[in-house]
């Protein structure tokens, strides 16, 4: 059944939109107070509410419309993928759900919103992030594992030139015979 491949896909993506959007909400709600922080595990982890007006991580602010058209350019592309090529194989599905979940989630909040919660704090000043931001990171990742140390990266690339593996002279009738 190669229709399994395109609803793992889908279940996947799904799921992280309604953990992603649930975690945002609760987040919105109980730390109303922007930059407020509660630590989860000391300070290694810690929630703090932040408003992202940038991409991932908070990378260039500013740019709303892009952020826009970028996320639904890839989730028509992975759609686009998934619908006419049915991947099966499970790393793939995975990734795919995964990087879709992620960018259905942030552009849902940039769309109602105008800017993306943020709320996982972790030490060593990186930027604050959320589940769909880990998402996204997480099936990229997975997706160029897959591009470089997948089973078809194991594969001979076909030759484009046939290349003769006998002797001509071997395989023709015999030219004894002729003279």
């Amino acid at each position: 059944m190669r229709r399994r491949g395109a609803l793992l896909t889908a279940a996947i993506g799904a799921a992280i939109v309604g953990v992603d959007q649930v975690t945002k909400a609760v987040v919105r709600a109980e730390l109303a107070p922007l930059g407020r922080s509660v630590p989860v595990i000391g300070d290694v982890l810690q929630l703090t509410f932040v408003r992202n007006l940038g991409a991932s991580f908070g990378m260039m602010p500013g740019y709303r419309p892009l952020f826009i058209a970028v996320s639904a350019c890839v989730l028509i592309a992975i759609a686009a993928f998934v619908l006419r090529r049915r991947p099966e194989r499970p790393w793939v599905v995975v990734a795919l759900g995964l990087v879709a979940g992620g960018a259905l989630g942030n552009l849902i909040d940039r769309v109602a919103f105008g800017w993306v919660t943020d709320f996982i704090r972790i030490p060593f000043d990186f930027p604050v992030f959320n589940v769909a931001d880990s998402s996204v990171v997480v099936g990229v990742a997975m997706l160029i594992w897959w591009l470089l140390f997948g089973p078809a990266s194991a594969e001979p690339v076909p030759s484009a030139v046939p290349v003769a593996t006998e002797d001509p002279e071997a395989t023709s009738p015999d030219r004894s015979e002729v003279r």
